[in-house]
């Protein structure tokens, strides 16, 4: 089929076409970014903690005096560890979709010339990684004369052997062997024992994936700035009680403290409320898209019908010079093609626009380029299938009834 009379057609159709074409412009936009963004969620929602959520929650208490640091640990280990069904506690800084624990810039020199990275910093006591079922793809746990103390002021020790994870050590140290390695944070100075598989940061950012576990264990002696937050192990299926026990038994072993609710629960839940407001989101793109789409098909429903009664005269004229009812679906077909592909391009240019917008205003990450033809592909075929009963009611127009009308 010959281009140029569909083309001579539609620029009698100038203000139609336009429009058409803007409405497409602006769901490929919509659809590109809004796909990105929920496939951006996805994967944050399934992001690895690296630790065994199944078996463990957290216990928040604050309103103590740190001069008493040590002795509020010695209560809540002594009183959360007698809760039946308890397996361990241990004093930790933070967990994974907890409060956020020491977020730190480190160097890989110690007069602060060569940048590394920003880091997150988790703290615990002895036997902690064990609890926490921290995998090591290299080197080896800290032994018992590793975990420092706190000394004055200080939030932790000032020399550390270290973990960390293999996503950090490869930021570090590409395509060397991180074991021995040092590194600087301020006049914090660490060096790596062991590397870790995985180990996600506590509060995971509309950052993405990057950086996501650029993650340091640093082995901590309980007492000073490390206290009041407690990792409580027990069996998956005993953990749901436990931690409701410890919630209540916390009033009875520390009268004097606050319970901070909301962040005394099973790391499961917490990584559910985490990321709440994301399958809102998530939730709300999708109805976002649906809706889009379904007013793109309609227009386009719509005005191929418009056409389709405008024109009968001259679909009668064709089936009378010959052109077969395919010939009449293949000219409705490729008239909404080339409107289609009129507004994709324009579309394309549209969607890395708001892309950047994005980038700048609201910290979202790059549109990767595959996305545009995925919305590409679905504009296409939501355009054919839009198209497709118009078309068909057009080209079951029987010659003699639409000559009649001349």
């Amino acid at each position: 089929m010959q281009i140029q009379p569909i083309i001579a057609a539609l620029k009698h159709h100038k203000l139609a076409t336009f429009l058409i074409a803007m409405e497409i412009a602006l769901a490929c936009a919509v659809l590109c970014n809004a796909i990105f963004l929920i496939a951006d969620r996805l994967s944050a929602m399934n992001l690895n903690s690296g630790v065994d959520e199944a078996s463990l929650g957290e216990v928040v208490v604050t309103g103590f005096d740190p001069k008493h640091a040590s002795d509020l640990n010695a209560l809540m280990l002594a009183g959360l560890s007698s809760i039946p069904g308890v397996e361990s506690v241990h004093v930790v800084s933070s967990v994974p979709f907890g409060p956020q624990g020491g977020v730190n810039g480190v160097t890989l020199d110690q007069a602060g010339k060569h940048f590394g990275a920003v880091i997150e910093l988790y703290q615990g006591g002895p036997g902690t990684p064990e609890a926490l079922g921290l995998k090591l793809v290299a080197g080896h746990l800290p032994a018992t004369d590793d975990y420092q103390p706190i000394v004055g002021q200080d939030y932790m020790p000032l020399s550390s052997r270290v973990l960390v994870t293999q996503a950090l050590a490869e930021k570090l140290w590409p395509g060397q062997n991180p074991l021995g390695k040092e590194f600087w944070g301020a006049k914090y100075r660490f060096q790596v024992i062991g590397v870790l598989a995985n180990l996600s940061v506590s509060q995971y950012t509309e950052n993405g994936l990057h950086g996501a576990e650029w993650t340091v264990f640093v082995p901590t002696r309980p007492g000073g700035q490390l206290a009041g937050t407690y990792l409580v192990r027990a069996k998956p299926q005993d953990l749901e009680r436990v931690m409701t026990q410890a919630r209540a038994a916390v009033a009875k072993i520390a009268p004097d403290v606050v319970l901070d609710y909301s962040g005394s629960h099973t790391i499961g839940y917490l990584r559910q409320e985490f990321f709440k407001t994301d399958r809102s989101m998530a939730g709300l793109l999708v109805g976002v898209i649906v809706a889009l789409l379904g007013v793109t098909a309609f227009g386009i429903v719509g005005l191929a019908s418009f056409w389709v009664a405008q024109r009968r005269k001259q679909i009668g004229i064709r089936r009378a010079l010959g052109a077969t009812r395919a010939d009449i679906l293949r000219y409705f077909q490729t008239e909404n093609f080339l409107i289609v592909t009129l507004g994709i391009v324009l579309g394309i240019i549209l969607a890395i626009g708001i892309n950047i917008a994005l980038m700048k205003f609201f910290e979202v990450p790059r549109l990767p380029l595959w996305y545009l033809p995925v919305g590409v592909i679905v504009l296409w075929v939501l355009g054919q299938l839009a198209v497709l009963v118009p078309a068909l009611r057009a080209a079951a127009v029987p010659p003699v009834v639409a000559t009649r009308s001349v």
